[in-house]
């Protein structure tokens, strides 16, 4: 983690909290949590912080000349400007070595790769930073003149490394005047703690049957040990990500923020269409709106609506990381989109288009969670044709299953079914009463055991910081 978990959760927060508490105007808090959140970034990235600041300053800096230019073609340039130079900041830090070895493996060239560190959350701060000039632009949003609000809107601590992807034009008003009440606090908190229960309880303890097998590779696990490492996977990336997305809405909660919701429990969606509606949002509603229908979206014809969302989901597969891996996975996204515009998936029964979907899921994460294609190939051979690995292959599967990995999984499973709609929608505002009480003591006594996790040295890294 940016900084470690315990000092985080014992030290950090609660200073930022109370200093945010005890500071009297909206100036103040802002200032607060811009020191807090370049301190929480600079811990992890001492150097890289500074290409962070960078990056925001030209993006305020762009949205101010975009907001006061008064010619139509003055803004266009412009703001093609900024599109070139934040897309060229992810091309160098993020893919210069991806290029460079596919140049090398095509023509037998031997380059140097690039070793470039890669900064953390550069893909969320770069959209982010995107999306701003790109609504001063439309119009949607007006240019904020004053520096520190830019910076705090990218540089937010709880969000920062790992989203969700938050619009300016969402929390514009919270920049300028807000109040987090007491209830607020509460209901932050309490989804806060549920959030790090989702990492550190379930997710961690799916990676670490996940990572043991995926070690081993295929040939040592055989069928029952790849469909167990999708199975761990599966499960890990959800709760890994959703729990980090709990969090950082907890928090911004607490500051008296109110991000939108980025996961809808996608698993228990019905066809592949449905999952993109529940998984991710803030990324697939970033796509939609500042890619897709800027491409044209499905206006001008079929095909062309064809090709606009194979270039959707190849950019999406390459958000995620540079590696063919995240690019094939993207494109399978893409063509199952498609392929259900022709196969009336949407008429399966709803059981059986769960199971249809969840299928995809797992088999894609696969190729997601691979080092390499050539050992997502293996795993899902693997899984598909019965490859046995010999009793060690069952004794392997049979270290995996321990009694504390099978009640995690199945309180899992529950929990990424949408059966917990219900309770949350009942939870949510409530303070008082029996319900209230008993959902705050059920949040102390998942941080407690969090902490006595964290404390055996057990954390994992959340997925989505090296993205």
């Amino acid at each position: 983690m940016v900084f470690s978990s315990l000092f985080f959760l014992c030290v950090f927060l609660p200073v930022v909290f109370l200093a945010d508490r005890l500071a009297r105007s909206v100036q103040a808090k802002n200032a607060i949590l811009i020191v807090a959140s370049l301190l929480f970034y600079a811990y992890g990235e001492p150097v890289l912080v500074l290409l962070m600041l960078a990056s925001t300053a030209f993006n305020w800096l762009m949205g101010r000349l975009v907001g006061t230019s008064q010619s139509p073609g003055g803004r266009k340039a412009l703001v093609i400007t900024a599109v070139v130079v934040n897309i060229g900041l992810l091309g160098v830090f993020k893919y210069a070595g991806m290029v460079v070895g596919t140049l090398n493996s095509l023509f037998g060239l031997s380059l140097p790769v690039p070793q470039i560190p890669l900064p953390l959350g550069i893909s969320f701060y770069t959209f982010q930073a995107l999306s701003y000039v790109i609504d001063v632009y439309r119009g949607d949003v007006d240019y904020q003149s004053n520096y520190p609000r830019v910076l705090l809107y990218i540089s937010f601590f709880p969000q920062l490394v790992a989203g969700p992807i938050v619009k300016y034009h969402d929390i514009a008003e919270e920049m300028e005047s807000r109040h987090a009440t007491i209830g607020d606090v509460a209901c932050g908190l309490r989804r806060f703690c549920l959030g790090l229960a989702k990492k550190v309880l379930v997710a961690n303890v799916m990676a670490g049957a996940a990572d043991e097998l995926y070690s081993l590779g295929a040939s040592s696990i055989g069928c029952m040990g790849a469909w167990l490492a999708a199975f761990s996977y599966f499960l890990q990336i959800y709760f890994d990500f959703s729990g980090y997305s709990d969090m950082a809405i907890g928090l911004g909660r607490v500051f008296g923020f109110h991000f939108k919701e980025n996961f809808d429990h996608p698993y228990a969606s019905a066809s592949i269409k449905e999952f993109w509606r529940r998984w991710h949002m803030s990324l697939s509603t970033w796509l939609r709106e500042y890619l897709y229908f800027p491409l044209g979206g499905n206006r001008k014809g079929r095909v062309r609506a064809i090709v606009n969302r194979i270039i959707v989901f190849l950019v999406c597969g390459l958000w995620h990381g540079a590696s063919w891996t995240f690019v094939v996975w993207g494109l399978l996204h893409g063509l199952f989109l498609l392929l259900e515009d022709v196969v009336p998936v949407r008429k399966l029964p709803k059981p059986l288009g769960i199971a249809y979907t969840t299928l995809v899921v797992m088999c894609t994460f696969v190729i997601f969670r691979a080092d390499t294609l050539t050992e997502a190939g293996q795993m899902l051979a693997a899984m598909f044709t019965g490859a046995a690995g010999g009793r060690l292959a069952s004794v392997l599967v049979l270290e995996q299953l321990t009694p504390q990995y099978l009640a995690t999984a199945a309180v899992a499973v529950l929990l990424a079914s949408s059966l917990p709609n219900v309770v949350s929608a009942r939870l949510e505002g409530t303070r008082t009463g029996t319900m209230g009480a008993l959902s705050y003591a059920c949040a102390l006594g998942l941080m407690f055991l969090c902490v006595v996790s964290l404390s055996s040295g057990t954390y994992n890294p959340f997925i989505y910081f090296r993205f």
